[in-house]
């Protein structure tokens, strides 16, 4: 079992690590989904050649939903926790990874690689319009 805190940490390893789409190399290049892939790779969560790949830069909303509810536990939203993953869109569609951190004023943050940033940033979780909730997922063994 692994401890939400290091899922997080483990996260925040990340940060700065540049956007590429597909990429899975820490400080090299990620996007969204392979920061949640890595996160679960360095700590044991899933076997070191788990991946998901062959989608567009803008996904498939419907795909990502299915994988996610395969590889990882539906969590509600009001039982949202640190280190849990959630899954937002910006559209219509879900499409878009990050992890769940705390915020250093209070609430969530998102832990996340963002193309409009360019690189994996953390900040803080506010759901709206622009960036609404979709999903939150457990990933396995953590407790």
């Amino acid at each position: 079992m692994t401890d939400r805190t290091r899922v997080v940490a483990a996260a925040r390893d990340w940060l700065g690590t540049p956007f590429h789409h597909q990429a899975r190399l820490k400080a090299v290049g990620v996007d969204c989904i392979g920061l949640v892939i890595g996160v679960a790779r360095e700590l044991g969560m899933v076997q070191q050649d788990f991946d998901v790949t062959g989608y567009s830069r803008y996904p498939d909303g419907r795909a990502l939903m299915a994988m996610a509810r395969e590889k990882m536990t539906w969590v509600p939203l009001d039982q949202l926790q640190i280190g849990d993953v959630v899954v937002v869109g910006f559209d219509k569609l879900p499409q878009h990874f990050g992890i769940i951190g705390d915020y250093r004023h209070g609430g969530f943050s998102i832990i996340h690689a963002a193309s409009a940033y360019g690189k994996v940033v953390e900040q803080r979780l506010m759901f709206s319009k622009a960036m609404f909730f979709v999903a939150a997922f457990q990933l396995p063994g953590v407790h």
